[in-house]
């Protein structure tokens, strides 16, 4: 983690992130930005190839992660965008959406996109603002 000037970045460690110059995260004052994630584990391999709910389960766990990493959380986030590679599995995807952010209620869009892995079927990307309770912003 990177801070300067209220400007925290985050990386992950992710192959593309050095080579593409870009963060995981990126909090300026109060908001947060989180790179489309995808579902891919530590070691390298695709978590749960060609299931939508799982992938879409773990990618939430690691930008949830990301978000920690920045001083915000799951209850900050107000947009998700998810790239689907089989637009039918969008259902898949909102299920695991409204366990994961029930009582959230961001907003939300999905299109279908060509992903990088076979089996790969989601990468998602949110915008957060770090605010309280009462909706107060947090310009940290």
């Amino acid at each position: 983690m990177k801070s300067s000037a209220g400007v925290i970045k985050y990386s992950s460690g992710g192959r593309f992130e050095k080579l593409g110059a870009y963060s995981r995260a990126l909090r300026v004052g109060p908001f947060v930005y989180i790179a489309g994630t995808t579902a891919i584990e530590p070691s390298g391999l695709l978590h749960a190839p060609n299931d939508t709910h799982a992938q879409t389960l773990y990618i939430f766990k690691r930008i949830d992660e990301a978000l920690s990493q920045v001083g915000a959380g799951l209850q900050h986030v107000v947009r998700t965008r998810a790239f689907l590679t089989d637009i039918t599995k969008a259902g898949e995807f909102a299920r695991a959406h409204g366990e994961v952010f029930e009582g959230i209620d961001p907003v939300s869009s999905g299109v279908e996109a060509g992903l990088t892995l076979p089996g790969m079927m989601i990468e998602i990307e949110v915008d957060a603002l770090v605010h309280d309770g009462n909706g107060n912003i947090d310009y940290g």
